[in-house]
């Protein structure tokens, strides 16, 4: 998977937007569904590396199945997020733990926020 391929499997859900909230890394790409993060990448750094939230359980079982692959998120939660060097993975492998990311954010949103994406 490529950078491209990233973003726009990131932007393909729904409701899903691309933001740059952070003034000194302004290549740092946010990906967020109602305002909530679900994916962060520097889309032109080289690995692709991708930052995404995760169940605390799944996250510890993943870095423990993909050692130096699937780390503790750079800077965020360790419990809560991992990094993952993209082009070490299966693509289809990345997308599930993109997907799976974003359900966990939308799963937290408010119930009325929840219904909208339902809706839309």
């Amino acid at each position: 998977m490529n950078p491209a391929q990233l973003r726009e499997f990131c932007l393909s859900f729904n409701a899903a937007v691309e933001e740059f909230p952070f003034p000194s890394a302004p290549g740092l790409s946010t990906f967020k569904v109602l305002g909530k993060i679900f994916a962060i990448s520097a889309l032109e750094e080289s690995p692709l590396k991708v930052a995404l939230k995760a169940e605390p359980e799944i996250a510890l079982r993943q870095r423990e199945e993909h050692p130096g692959v699937i780390v503790p998120g750079y800077h965020l939660n360790k419990r809560h997020w991992n990094t993952v060097t993209v082009g070490e993975l299966p693509a289809r492998q990345v997308r599930e733990l993109v997907e799976d990311s974003y359900d966990l954010v939308v799963a937290g949103l408010p119930r009325a926020q929840r219904l909208r994406l339902d809706r839309d």
